[in-house]
């Protein structure tokens, strides 16, 4: 018989004063459903892509949004405060000198995945989906697709779609198209 193993629950208050004293200064993790994870460490591939991705995002959304690279987020919640490749959120300057940016704030989430993708598939997107964030793409560097996860239901995405080419129009903006090659080739 496997002997039962329990997890030590941190609340966000609890996490941001381990790193306000520097109990995790040494160390890359995020809080994820009240658990501390250490996050993979980011090889070239990686950074290239969220880099390039991020630059392109940019280009496409203008003023009309806030692409944020490796930045906190905070889902209250579910005692979450993941740091997705990249967090497309509103512009609201310096408001977020009070808080990262919540859930209501948040057009659409992106992951990079090369070791990171069952740790990205779930239990991020579950954490996401509960948060009602409309909509999660997540890059699997290993495959070179795009899966497009939206209309967040019961703490599931309702909709899951994977792409290698075409043209995406975030739910948020209908009227921007972005282009799943120019994410992939980049």
């Amino acid at each position: 018989m496997t002997p039962h193993v329990a997890v030590a629950k941190w609340t966000l208050e609890q996490y941001h004063q381990m790193i306000e004293v520097g109990i995790l200064a040494d160390r890359r993790v995020e809080l994820l459903n009240g658990e501390i994870i250490e996050m993979s460490p980011e090889g070239e591939p990686h950074a290239y892509y969220s880099r390039t991705a991020a630059k392109y995002l940019e280009q496409v959304l203008g003023d009309r949004a806030e692409v944020l690279q490796g930045k906190p987020i905070t889902i209250p919640a579910t005692q979450s405060e993941p740091e997705p490749d990249i967090a497309v959120v509103q512009p609201l300057g310096r408001e977020y000198l009070q808080h990262h940016p919540y859930p209501e704030n948040i057009f659409w989430l992106v992951e990079f995945s090369n070791a990171s993708f069952k740790k990205d598939v779930d239990p991020k997107a579950k954490a996401y989906a509960a948060a009602g964030i409309a909509e999660y793409w997540i890059v699997n560097l290993k495959a070179m697709e795009l899966m497009v996860m939206r209309y967040p239901d019961d703490g599931l995405y309702q909709a899951k779609m994977t792409l290698t080419t075409g043209i995406l129009t975030p739910l948020a903006f209908p009227d921007i198209e972005v282009s799943v090659r120019r994410l992939l080739d980049e």
